[in-house]
Parts: C-alpha cells; sequence; structure tokens
C-alpha cells in the first residue's frame, strides 16, 4: 500500500441477490484529508463503508485502510477508525453518560474523557438524559461523541449531520476541521452538496454503485440546480432572461412573476435582474436526485 493513502479502494463489487450495489468502485483517500462521498439515497455509499470496516464482504475487489487488509486484520483496522453509522443502535435505558463509558470500555479505555466530555459539552449533550427521551438529533449527538473521542487516525462517517439543526450542523463541521488540523483523516458520506462543498477536500460522485467522477468541491456548484421565484414592481418582459446563460423561464405569471430553472452560479442572473424592478426573490434548491437526474441524464 502507498503510504500516503489512508484508504485505496479498487474494483470493488457487491451485489445483494439480484441487486448490484457496488459495480466496480475504486476509491484513493489521502491521510490528512477531508474526502467526501456524495449520492443519492441508495447509490451504494453505505455499502462501501461497511465495506471497508469488514462488516459485510464484497464478491470482489480489494480493500487497504491504514496499510491494513480489514478482512485479514479488522481488529488493526477498527483500532484506527472511529464510526459513525447512518443510525447506531444504544441500549435504550442506558443514561448517555453511561452509553459513553460502554464505548470507552469497548476501546479497552484508550480514550480520553477529557476531550469526550469537552465533545458532548461542545454539542449541548446533556449526559444524564436516558438514551430512550433522546430526540433523533440528540442521539446523533452521542453517535458522534462515541465515534471522535479516542481521536482516531481514520473517521468514518455516514450522513455526519443527520437530524441536526443548522446551528448544530455547523459546530460539527468546525469539530471535523479542528480533527483533521490534528492529523485525523475524514472520510463521509453525505447526499447533501453544501455539506460537502463546506467540509470535503475532494469528492467522490456515485450513482447506482458507480463512482461517476472525482472532483473538486468547487465543481458541484455547477451540478446544483434551482428554482428562483423573481417578483416584479410592475409586469415585465421576463421572456428577456431566457437569454441569460443557464436560465430557463418555467412560468412568467403575466410578466409580475417569473419561475426561473438555474443552473449553475448565479452570477449571470443576478447582473440581469439587476435591469428589473425587483420587489421579491425566493431560491429554492433541489434535491440531489433531482439534480442526478438533470446533471448525468445523459451518463448511463
Amino acid at each position: 500500500m502507498n503510504n500516503s493513502k489512508a484508504i485505496e479502494i479498487r474494483d470493488l463489487h457487491k451485489s445483494y441477490g439480484r441487486m448490484k450495489a457496488l459495480q466496480g468502485v475504486n476509491i484513493d483517500v489521502d491521510q490528512g484529508e477531508i474526502f467526501g462521498f456524495l449520492g443519492p439515497n441508495g447509490a451504494g455509499k453505505t455499502t462501501t463503508i461497511r465495506c471497508i470496516l469488514d462488516m459485510i464482504r464484497p464478491q470482489s475487489g480489494s480493500i487497504q485502510v491504514m496499510g491494513y487488509d480489514p478482512q485479514k486484520n479488522p481488529r488493526a483496522v477498527h483500532r484506527v477508525v472511529g464510526y459513525l453509522p447512518g443510525e447506531l443502535s444504544m441500549e435504550a435505558n442506558l443514561r448517555v453518560k453511561n452509553a459513553l463509558r460502554y464505548y470507552a470500555e469497548l476501546r479497552g479505555n484508550h480514550v480520553d474523557k477529557d476531550y469526550m466530555y469537552q465533545l458532548a459539552d461542545r454539542l449541548g449533550l446533556d449526559l444524564d438524559t436516558p438514551i430512550k427521551n433522546l430526540s433523533k438529533g440528540n442521539k446523533q449527538k452521542v453517535g458522534l461523541v462515541q465515534a471522535m473521542m479516542h481521536k482516531p487516525r481514520l473517521l468514518l462517517m455516514d450522513e455526519p449531520t443527520s437530524g441536526l439543526d443548522p446551528l448544530m450542523q455547523q459546530e460539527v463541521y468546525r469539530m471535523l476541521k479542528e480533527a483533521k488540523a490534528g492529523g485525523t483523516t475524514i472520510f463521509f458520506s453525505s447526499h447533501i452538496i453544501n455539506e460537502v462543498e463546506s467540509l470535503a477536500d475532494r469528492v467522490a460522485i456515485i450513482n447506482q454503485g458507480v463512482v461517476i467522477e472525482e472532483a473538486e468541491p468547487e465543481k458541484l456548484v455547477n451540478m446544483e440546480v434551482r428554482q428562483m421565484r423573481v417578483r416584479f414592481k410592475n409586469e415585465v418582459d421576463t421572456h428577456r432572461l431566457n437569454q441569460v446563460p443557464g436560465v430557463s423561464l418555467i412560468s412568467n405569471g403575466n410578466g409580475a412573476v417569473a419561475m426561473l430553472r438555474v443552473e449553475g452560479d448565479l452570477d449571470n442572473l443576478i447582473k440581469a435582474l439587476g435591469e428589473f424592478p425587483v420587489s421579491d426573490i425566493s431560491l429554492q434548491r433541489q434535491s440531489l436526485e433531482e439534480v442526478f437526474l438533470a446533471y448525468y441524464k445523459t451518463e448511463r
């Protein structure tokens, strides 16, 4: 294995019966980077992560994690990895502090307890609350703490901000960037373009079990498709907006309101709207599934 690589995946195939979950996945993750794994639900993100951890085994292909083959030496992989699953199963009657102590014991108590409590405090996690009384977001916080508390060399995170409010999402982003600054490699899956764009140094985009391409986060801007609703102070000739690159007019509301479809960045449209008597603008981002349908409709 290349010593600069945290993860090397070659020609990974995994099927569940007739359903092909992974169809020849190849991924390289450099040590010390934040690597985003982006794709719609059902694309193969979680299956890939579970293969990396030897939780399930592929039909073919090879994986190296921090120099270890997870099939031959899963314990070595688990020692250097912190893992946040998409849904963490916890004993309902335990209080949060006891659940975290249990996870620490599973790691032989090789955990920085002060750091563990610091993470919980930053996330606003009440340590005395029983797990059964936690909301989805607070359960996610427990998962984040248990994944990070031993300061792993590699963090594998499946949808790390699922269930969190926007302010808490930003705090998690700060925590992950601090972990990277401390030398941790982070591999995380997401179906949220903005999240990957905010965090990742590099991105692999997967759809239907195939890595379609690797990209710099800036490329994601060109994938975005938005709908914009523009209200004007008086009736105008909205058809002129059809001439703006990347913009198409969906409806014009008798010239008083325009619904627009916008691909890529908004710079050209904003400049064009400067010539109109605009009273209000609202913007709606499309789902990643809609983005894939629009952006990759000729790829498969």
